[in-house]
């Protein structure tokens, strides 16, 4: 029987509200949905906002959060397909790395340990990430600005807007350099269950061409290792006008995988 069970791994600064409408579509195609908050995360935007500078978000780390999703896909009667945003990308790379999920789908991933962008725009919109004079130990909160530039580009204003106000959240810096640790190593030679890549090619936080070349690292691994680029696609894709193409793209990769 194919795998009917899908995990949503979101990524840093937003809500895992934001698959709400993922679950739904999701669901109307018969699959079992759950989209898994990050620990502590389980609560509105309005309150995590609330909550900020919240010193235990502070100490969350990388790890923690991925035992945390193995904890929930180990209680699931299937492996489960596994669809992540940016940093629920990498994630997904990390848990099919580890053995974890019968098919992966990284959207705009992060990249694995070692894997950097010389890109402006890439510099730009991860340097609270990658400027340490940012304590670690403190939580982030994205301004609007930063949040235009590096994930709603090119969107009206209005939609940039509604974007902030309803998804954006409180981060722990920890969580997001844990990217450049061993925790976020990838052995690109093991074998691994099918795993597609997805871009935005307008990204400015996690350019296409870094996609490109993170999908090309596995290219001695003999496991299926697909990318797929969205011309006019900015990095808050899985949300803006038009979402459900990159959906059914998705759908239609997994179906061809037989799993």
């Amino acid at each position: 029987m194919p795998t009917k069970t899908i995990v949503l791994i979101h990524g840093l600064f937003l809500s895992y509200k934001g698959w709400d409408h993922w679950v739904k579509y999701l669901e109307g195609k018969g699959y079992k949905v759950i989209a898994v908050p990050f620990p502590g995360r389980d609560k509105s935007v309005a309150e995590l906002r609330k909550a900020h500078p919240d010193p235990e978000l502070g100490k969350r780390t990388l790890e923690e959060v991925i035992q945390h999703h193995i904890k929930v896909i180990d209680g699931l009667d299937e492996k489960p397909i596994l669809i992540g945003h940016s940093l629920g990308g990498l994630m997904t790379q990390i848990l099919l790395n580890r053995g974890y999920g019968a098919a992966g789908v990284a959207i705009d991933s992060g990249p694995p340990q070692g894997l950097l962008s010389t890109k402006w725009s890439f510099i730009r919109s991860a340097w609270p990430l990658l400027n340490f004079l940012n304590p670690s130990s403190r939580p982030y909160l994205m301004s609007f600005k930063a949040f235009q530039y590096a994930f709603v580009n090119g969107q009206p204003l209005e939609e940039q807007r509604k974007a902030y106000d309803d998804q954006v959240v409180p981060e722990s810096l920890r969580i997001g350099r844990g990217a450049l640790t061993s925790t976020a190593h990838i052995d690109y030679k093991k074998p691994h269950a099918p795993l597609l890549f997805i871009a935005g090619e307008t990204d400015h936080i996690i350019p296409a061409s870094l996609n490109k070349s993170n999908q090309s690292k596995y290219k001695d691994s003999g496991s299926v290792t697909d990318f797929k680029g969205f011309p006019g696609r900015n990095h808050y894709g899985l949300a803006h006008k038009g979402w459900e193409e990159l959906a059914d793209y998705a759908l239609n990769w997994i179906a061809k995988q037989k799993i």
